[in-house]
C-alpha cells in the first residue's frame, strides 16, 4: 500500500444491518479489497433451548447481492462466525456502498465489521 492508499472500516457492534460507504473520487479509478465478518454468541442456555441454532450473513455491493451463507452455530458457551472477502473496482466519480446483513436463530449477534483497503 502506498502512503496515498485509502483504508475504510466500520465496526458496527451487534446491529442487524450496516453499510460502509466509500465516497466517490473525481480524479481516479480505485480498487479495493474488502473483508466482511460477523460473529454470534452461542450461550449454552440458548443452544439447549433452540432447535438447530444458525447464523447467516448477506453481503451486497451497491445494492447487488454478492454472497449469502447460512451455517449451523457451534461452540456452546463461546462464539461462531462467518467472513467473506472480495475485490471491487470503483470507477471515477462513483461511490461504493457495501451492506452486510446478519440473521440468526437461537444465538445472539455479537459483531459486524466491514473493512476496505485500496490496493
Amino acid at each position: 500500500m502506498t502512503a496515498a492508499s485509502e483504508r475504510w472500516t466500520l465496526s458496527a457492534g451487534d446491529v442487524a444491518t450496516a453499510t460502509l460507504t466509500i465516497p466517490a473520487d473525481a480524479r481516479r479509478e480505485r480498487r479495493f479489497e474488502i473483508a466482511c465478518a460477523i460473529t454470534v454468541a452461542v450461550p449454552e442456555s440458548l443452544l439447549m433451548a433452540a432447535a438447530a441454532p444458525w447464523h447467516q450473513m448477506t453481503v451486497q455491493a451497491n445494492g447487488t447481492q454478492l454472497w449469502r451463507r447460512r451455517e449451523a452455530s457451534h461452540n456452546p458457551g463461546a462464539w461462531d462466525g462467518l467472513d467473506y472477502r472480495f475485490a471491487r473496482s470503483v470507477a471515477v466519480g462513483q461511490a461504493l456502498r457495501i451492506t452486510v446483513a446478519v440473521a440468526a436463530h437461537g444465538v445472539r449477534r455479537r459483531s459486524l465489521v466491514i473493512e476496505a483497503d485500496e490496493v
